[in-house]
């Protein structure tokens, strides 16, 4: 038994060997995680608790100050007062006494309810009373018995309840103080939580493999973060093999990447496949409105983690907590969230070679980590999960789409490639709306059709087929949009055309899809230009047939100036700026950055310098265009005809070649003969056109 097992808490019945601790099915393994119960984790039933607990004795005596509190009130309102003995015979003559109590000490008269003059239960008290000794007693009582007033002695003397109605509120109140406070401060420093109660207690969630069903077969397109993390769950089920050489388990490992890419995904395939417990918890779990509940949160976290090595903690986000200190950000005082990160350090950094922990951390925002945290020797791996290439969406999109319908003519590989710079999450929400509008239109597979619709829809928003859009405007989108689609046919530096639609999809009135025939991680500057142009084409078809402009362009616009001036003052593609930064520094937070790094004559430069990039490829695109004049004028009216196209059918009309495809007018009257040759009609199959859903009057789309 190594050293670090002589260590353990004395709770557990046996502490089981290192080449033990795998098997979890064994009885004498009582101090696994789960035999606790915490976390919903696997483990014994549990006990029968005898005594009672700090919280039920804390609700009963919060329940009985309630109670006390509720008599006192009650009782205030039959408070007596005290007069002298002359002037209560004299209202004992006056008969406004209903009642007269001889006491030991006092005697008390309660007012009659119709008594003239007298107080009411609303304005004071309905009682009166004067002391008395046992020598005058007597002397009162014949002074009774002579003005015929009726009474009665009460020799009982009744002391407990005047001094609890007057110290049993103040006792309850120390008590309530004690349990809650003084007793959690006493066992701040050993038991769970501390003064804090269970606010102080972890919030994680422990997984095994036996409630994990997922693996790593089930994570595709990032093959080099699934090795690394093959390497750290084989290390964790035979340590023995890695430790020959003398090396050491790294502690942690970081994972980066863009939201999406799969990074939470990989986590969870390793709690399916390490044979390990696997906490998992969230950046964000740590954060409390009590300063100091989160580093009690990590020490509670690392304590069970440790008492239950091998195992892995994940930290989902963990830029919550970690962002760099000392930011400018803080408001002052004890700050709850640099004191979690510095708990996350010191617990990291004060692993033993034997615990065997290993801390698995997610974060798509690296670049705000405090330097401290991602240093080796607390997280020693730093696992790039980027956005896949073409091979990785293809084997994605094979994953997800195990259990859906496919039909035998779906290629992924095309919808792959007209995907780039998509995530993981991206392809499979695709996957999932594709089978989503399948099943709407009554199909029995989902086709290709389906799958580029919610491509479509995924990156560019639903079709808005029901929106109406008068005919002179129809014909300003419909040029705009043809202006556009020319250029991206006829510029050899512009991405391939896919298909041209004025059909509104989300926020746009028409658009041009594009389809690169490869991924992307770098932009020539002939690329950048031929962007430039393509983006000039709506406005400068609008001008040349429309005879006006609209505010169409105005996206355009934006996305124009964006490129240019990225052009000049980041990418260094200005012979006159030459190569420097001139724009901001991505490196830096923002309030980081200087108001501005350059002269007013640099400023002027760089104005003079994108406004001449655009007007140059304003001038080619103008020209590309009245090259094409008329094959343009031929494409704006098919669009008008027929609302889609796709590139085979743009290319017939470049071509000038006749087009074999009913227009809208002929899809509603085929639909409407349909509609009355069939009462019920069905749902349209997976080789019809979806037309029956749509609603009266109705100008849908033929894609």
């Amino acid at each position: 038994m190594s050293s670090s097992d002589d260590k353990k808490p004395q709770q557990h019945q046996k502490s089981p060997s290192k080449e033990d601790r795998g098997d979890k099915g064994k009885p004498g393994d009582k101090g696994k995680p789960g035999d606790k119960g915490q976390s919903g984790g696997p483990g014994r039933s549990p006990q029968p608790n005898m005594k009672m607990s700090r919280g039920m004795m804390g609700w009963l005596l919060l329940g009985g100050l309630v109670v006390m509190l509720v008599i006192l009130l009650t009782s205030s309102q039959h408070t007596a007062k005290e007069i002298d003995g002359d002037d209560f015979i004299n209202k004992a003559t006056q008969n406004v006494f209903e009642e007269v109590i001889v006491e030991n000490k006092r005697i008390v008269g309660r007012v009659r309810a119709d008594a003239v003059g007298e107080p009411t239960e609303q304005t004071g008290p309905k009682r009166y009373y004067f002391s008395i000794s046992p020598q005058t007693q007597e002397h009162y009582i014949k002074k009774l018995e002579k003005i015929g007033t009726p009474y009665k002695i009460d020799s009982h003397e009744s002391f407990l309840v005047p001094l609890l109605l007057t110290w049993g509120p103040f006792i309850l109140i120390g008590l309530l103080l004690y349990f809650f406070v003084i007793r959690g401060i006493r066992n701040a420093g050993g038991g769970p939580g501390g003064m804090l109660g269970s606010f102080g207690r972890s919030r994680h969630r422990i997984a095994s493999k036996e409630h994990s069903t997922m693996t790593l077969d089930d994570v595709a397109g990032i093959e080099e973060a699934k090795d690394e993390i093959s390497e750290i769950i084989e290390f964790l089920k035979d340590p023995k093999k890695f430790q020959r050489l003398g090396g050491r388990v790294p502690r942690g490992v970081l994972l980066l990447g863009e939201p999406g890419c799969g990074k939470t995904l990989l986590a969870k395939a390793v709690a399916g496949e390490a044979e390990v417990p696997f906490f998992s918890i969230s950046g964000s779990d740590f954060v409390e409105m009590f300063v100091g509940v989160g580093a009690s949160r990590v020490r509670d976290l690392f304590k069970q983690a440790k008492e239950s090595s091998p195992c892995i903690i994940f930290l989902d986000e963990i830029d919550a907590v970690g962002r760099k200190r000392g930011s400018g950000m803080s408001s002052g005082g004890h700050d709850e969230r640099e004191q979690t990160l510095n708990a996350i350090l010191v617990e990291m950094d004060g692993f033993e070679s034997a615990d065997q922990v290993i801390v698995i951390a997610a974060t798509n925002r690296a670049d705000v980590l405090d330097p401290a945290l991602i240093r080796p020797g607390r997280f020693d791996r730093q696992i790039q999960v980027p956005l896949p290439d073409i091979k990785g969406r293809v084997d994605i999109l094979k994953v997800h789409s195990r259990h859906i319908k496919m039909s035998p003519e779906v290629h992924l590989e095309l919808l792959a490639r007209g995907t780039p710079m998509f995530s993981g999450a991206d392809l499979a929400a695709i996957i999932n709306e594709a089978a989503i509008s399948a099943t709407l239109l009554g199909k029995e597979f989902v086709d290709q059709e389906d799958l580029e619709e919610a491509r479509d829809k995924i990156k560019w928003g639903r079709a808005r087929k029901s929106h109406r859009i008068e005919d002179d405007e129809k014909k300003v989108i419909a040029y705009h949009e043809a202006g556009h689609a020319i250029i991206t046919y006829c510029d050899q530096d512009a991405d391939p055309l896919h298909k041209v639609t004025i059909i509104p999809r989300g926020p746009a009135l028409g658009v041009v899809f594009m389809l690169p025939e490869k991924d992307k991680h770098i932009h020539t500057k002939k690329q950048l230009l031929a962007q430039l142009r393509v983006t000039f084409g709506g406005r400068i078809s609008e001008d040349m047939f429309c005879g006006d402009i609209s505010s169409g362009a105005a996206m355009d616009i934006r996305q124009a100036t964006a490129i240019a001036r990225a052009m000049v003052t980041e990418f260094g593609m200005s012979e006159k700026i030459g190569f420097q930064l001139l724009g901001l520094d991505e490196a830096k937070m923002p309030w980081e950055q200087p108001e501005k790094t350059y002269s007013d004559g640099t400023a002027k430069a760089i104005d003079e310098e994108v406004k001449a990039l655009i007007d140059r490829t304003y001038a080619e695109a103008t020209e590309m265009l009245s090259e094409h004049r008329e094959e343009l004028d031929r494409l704006a009216k098919a669009l008008l005809k027929y609302e889609t196209l796709n590139h085979d059918e743009v290319d017939q009309i470049m071509k000038g070649q006749p087009m074999d495809k009913p227009t809208v007018g002929d899809l509603l009257k085929a639909e409407q003969e349909k509609v009355e040759t069939q009462p019920n009609p069905t749902p349209a199959s997976g080789d019809q056109h979806p037309l029956g859903d749509e609603p009266p009057g109705v100008m849908p789309s033929p894609a």
